[in-house]
Parts: C-alpha cells; sequence; structure tokens
C-alpha cells in the first residue's frame, strides 16, 4: 500500500518541532532521542512528517524542550487535528507537489503580503486569465486534461479563500509591467482590471501598482508571498516561486528581511487610491 503522504498541518508541526529542538535546547538529534527512550529513526521521521506522531508524543517532546504554557496547550491541540485535510487534496495528484503545498499553507493562512512581477495574483486572476497562464506556461509539460485540472484548481482555490468565515486578508503589490502585458487579448485584460478593481473593494484586501517610474526596489530580483498565520507558535512562511520548483523559507532572520522588503515597497507603490485610479483607467471606466 503507498503510504499516506502527509498533510500541510503534519508538515508544520514535524517543521516545529524540529525548530523547538534545535532553538530551545542543545540537544542533537540522537541525544534527544535517547532522552525520550526513541530510537533515532523514530524522531527523525517525526521531525520530516514521514511518520505520524500522537498528541501523547508530542507532549513528551515539548517536556523535554522546556515548552510550557499557552504555547505547550497549542501545540497538542493542534496535533490532535492535524491529520485533517483540505480541498486541496482532491487536486494533489495533479498539481506539483510545491504547488499544492502552498495551496494548503495558503489556506491555512491568516494573512499574506505578496508582491508579483509577471502575473496578477492567484487569488485575483479571473479564469481566461488563468486559463491563458495554464496553457502557455504548461503546454509542453502537462496534458490537456491536466491543464483543466490546474484550473480547476485554482478556481476551487479562490472559492475557498473568498467563502472563508474569516478570508486571509490580502495585500498586493503588483508590478505596473504585468498590467501592461495582454494576456489572451484586450477583452480578457478589460475583465481583469474590472476583477481587481472589484476585489479591492473587499475590506480584507489592500491593492497597490508598483510603478515603472518607481525604478530599482527590492522586488526587482523575484516576486514572492510572505503567509503568516492564526497559530501563534508557528513562524511566518516566504514563498518564492520559479518555472520548475520553489522555495519555502522559514529562518526568522530571512523571513525578517523579506518583511522589511515589503514595507519599503508599500512605501514605493502607488497608493491604493491612485493604483484604484490606473486599473480604472485601463478597464475604460
Amino acid at each position: 500500500m503507498t503510504p499516506r503522504p502527509p498533510t500541510i498541518r503534519e508538515r508544520r508541526l514535524a517543521s516545529e518541532l524540529k525548530r523547538l529542538r534545535e532553538t530551545s535546547t542543545s540537544l542533537m538529534l540522537e541525544e534527544a532521542a535517547d532522552q525520550l527512550g526513541w530510537n533515532k529513526a523514530k524522531l527523525s521521521r517525526v521531525e520530516n512528517a514521514l511518520r505520524r506522531v500522537t498528541a501523547g508524543e508530542v507532549q513528551e517532546l515539548l517536556t523535554l524542550y522546556g515548552v510550557t504554557g499557552p504555547r505547550f496547550d497549542a501545540l497538542v491541540s493542534f496535533a490532535r487535528t492535524a491529520r485533517q485535510r483540505g480541498w486541496w487534496d482532491a487536486y494533489a495528484k495533479n498539481l506539483p507537489t510545491d504547488y499544492a503545498t502552498y495551496m494548503g499553507l495558503e489556506a491555512e493562512a491568516e494573512w499574506l503580503n505578496s508582491y508579483t512581477m509577471g502575473l496578477v495574483h492567484g487569488l485575483m486572476q479571473t479564469k481566461a486569465y488563468m486559463e491563458q497562464v495554464v496553457r502557455s506556461t504548461l503546454k509542453q509539460f502537462a496534458s490537456p486534461h491536466g491543464m483543466e485540472r490546474r484550473v480547476a484548481a485554482r478556481m476551487e482555490r479562490q472559492k475557498s479563500w473568498l467563502e472563508r468565515d474569516e478570508p486571509a486578508r490580502l495585500w498586493s503589490i503588483l508590478d505596473e509591467v504585468a498590467l501592461g502585458r495582454c494576456i489572451g487579448g484586450p477583452e480578457v485584460m478589460r475583465d481583469q482590471y474590472r476583477r481587481i478593481i472589484e476585489l479591492a473593494t473587499l475590506p480584507n484586501v489592500m491593492f497597490q501598482v508598483m510603478p515603472v517610474s518607481a525604478g530599482a526596489h527590492p522586488g526587482v530580483v523575484s516576486s514572492f508571498t510572505i503567509m503568516g498565520f492564526p497559530q501563534r507558535f508557528t513562524p511566518d512562511v516566504v514563498y518564492v516561486e520559479n518555472m520548475t520548483s520553489a522555495l519555502y523559507i522559514e529562518d526568522d532572520e530571512e523571513v525578517h528581511t523579506y518583511s522589511l522588503a515589503f514595507e519599503q515597497m508599500r512605501a514605493m507603490a502607488l497608493s491604493p487610491e491612485d493604483s484604484l485610479i490606473m486599473l480604472k483607467r485601463l478597464a475604460g471606466q
């Protein structure tokens, strides 16, 4: 039987347990395992989400690592729900592992700060725009059915975000160049501008355009998304995507660097009001 892949929550729990061992104690993997009465392989599999960890085992680990109080309770409670799967699992077979992981993290996030260079943020794309993007980027890698499933997954991603009891807060900074890139034709682009305008009126959405006139800024290197989570014991995560893979950054100092960069870019971008003026002009409104 093929082993069941870990859920996003199980991966986050495993990552946090490993981080606690490395930062809260001076214990090496083998030393921690010895003190628990476990073998080294068991603890290694737990920290890499290759073995399910029970709430009782989490309690043992946290006690060894000196974690107490609300954080202890929150992590044990989180462990009890870590096996829960989300809507994205239905599409996992048709998606690259990195992207499926991202969708799971995004669905768990409380807020998203995103800068995108070449394309409108996925949560703001219209279906017609999205179809053109999928077709152009995946033609040589995926079958027609596979591309249909990609589009369906992305549409479900948007629906899930909008229908959450408390939708994640999205702060999207989009490079002006992306607004001028004609994807799917003028009518597709006009509908896309209107869609951004519509979403930008939601209380949980903030949208800014990074004008070409701003010159050099921290985001000229690549697009990125910073995700924050309601569980305070888990660190923010930065997601950086390229054509064939993705990078997840959880190191506190590196995440802080991206956060500072985003703050600088917010100051350099057009104000939300001026950004909407630009969009309305492009949409012919």
